[in-house]
């Protein structure tokens, strides 16, 4: 006859001691799925609910739909990606503003001047010449 079950405990311990760790298992990660579900009701959302205007940047493969966006200055704009092909990023340089897969939109309020537009991930050979310019007046 062999055993299944280690020495130092009896066959009933054991299968006893197997449950417990089970259900500690399954505790533990419905509490992961639950710290990592739901939505998120902070700052982001409020901000998008206080741009006066949209502002969208499609991105298909080493090129956003316009070398050239203009926005006014001082006015709360919510710029949103849009990736059409391929699988791109947003960073506004000296903005403040970085979209990508995981957060597609950002309020952000911007002084008057010329910023960058460049992809933020990258994207493959066109990576390094996806840019285009903001112009915020």
């Amino acid at each position: 006859m062999t055993r299944s079950y280690p020495a130092i405990m009896g066959r009933g311990e054991y299968i006893c001691a197997k449950k417990i760790a089970a259900a500690l298992v399954a505790l533990a990660l419905t509490g992961a799925l639950a710290a990592c579900g739901g939505k998120n009701h902070g700052a982001a959302e409020q901000e998008t609910a206080a741009a006066s205007q949209d502002l969208i940047i499609r991105a298909t493969n080493w090129q956003f739909d316009q070398a050239e966006y203009k926005v006014p200055k001082d006015t709360p704009i919510r710029y949103t990606l849009e990736n059409e092909q391929g699988a791109h990023g947003v960073e506004i340089e000296k903005g403040g503003v970085k979209l990508s897969n995981g957060k597609k939109s950002k309020v952000a309020t911007l002084a008057a001047g010329t910023y960058t537009i460049k992809c933020s991930v990258v994207c493959g050979q066109g990576h390094l010449s996806m840019k285009a310019k903001l112009i915020v007046e």
